[in-house]
């Protein structure tokens, strides 16, 4: 299936409306409308559209720019090291300039710098941070479906070869089966995670309690599905078949290991802190 579908849904001329791009779209939009409609039907939130909207606009920036910056500090720094230019200029000066794209981009980063981009935003507008959080966090994961069909429907991102009879070939995954990962994150990352924290939005009594259980929520999941998913090639070049960053865990284990334990220590501190104020 992957080897047959085009990526691209129009082109004219030099432009291309691709699928991937696409589907972030609607993944910001779903995104918005689920919070739009909490302000309008739940009565907890004191906050206009306007602040939503230039919220969401701090958090889409902070995302684009950790994203990248992510990739670059935790996947390939030896590399951008050598090449800085490449870090946000879309071309490779190796064996002269070439146009590629700025490809590459961290999921792990995207979030610190997302939060980063929210908190400066609701610093700076007075709105409380736990409270935005709680508002916006379980909005978030059902956008993941549509940003990893994106990655599916663009051929990238595949997982470990397989033998399994849902395996697929990938345009880039060489003449062997592989897992499709996108989709296993796709349901996991996205319709799992958003199933599980969506009813518990209005139920949580401690204030600011939805970032880390989303943080421990999708540490989890996206921990188990790196097992189907293969490594970054600069990573394999050590190990052709696994990947192992450290002991038995690839980079992606390993930062959502940090993003389980963090979840886990800001749900203790949430909640001594909502005690303290009762």
């Amino acid at each position: 299936m992957p080897a047959k579908m085009n990526p691209v849904i129009f082109e004219i001329g030099s432009f291309k409306l691709q699928y991937y791009g696409l589907m972030y779209l609607v993944a910001f939009g779903i995104t918005y409308a689920l919070a739009t409609y909490r302000i309008r039907r739940e009565d907890r939130w004191n906050l206009s559209e306007e602040h939503l909207q230039g919220l969401l606009t701090s958090m889409i920036l902070g995302l684009v720019i950790g994203a990248r910056l992510g990739y670059v500090l935790f996947y390939n720094l030896g590399y951008y090291l050598e090449h800085p230019l490449e870090i946000i200029l879309p071309v490779s000066f190796q064996g002269g300039i070439h146009f590629t794209g700025i490809s590459g981009m961290s999921y792990h980063g995207g979030l610190i710098c997302t939060i980063i981009g929210a908190w400066l935003y609701i610093h700076k507008n007075q709105l409380g941070f736990r409270h935005m959080a709680d508002l916006c966090i379980p909005c978030i994961p059902v956008a993941y479906t549509f940003g990893r069909l994106g990655n599916f429907i663009n051929g990238e991102l595949w997982g470990r070869a397989t033998s399994v009879p849902w395996g697929m070939y990938f345009p880039t995954g060489g003449a062997m089966l592989r897992h499709p990962s996108q989709l296993y994150e796709a349901f996991g990352e996205g319709i799992l995670l958003f199933t599980l924290i969506w009813p518990l939005r209005n139920k949580i009594r401690i204030t600011g309690a939805m970032l880390p259980i989303y943080l421990m929520g999708y540490g989890l999941i996206r921990f188990i599905i790196e097992y189907f998913r293969q490594p970054d090639e600069q990573f394999r070049q050590a190990d052709e078949q696994l990947g192992f960053v450290l002991l038995n865990f690839s980079m992606g284990q390993m930062l959502c290991a940090a993003m389980i334990l963090a979840g886990l220590f800001l749900m203790i501190f949430y909640a001594r802190s909502n005690r303290a104020t009762k």
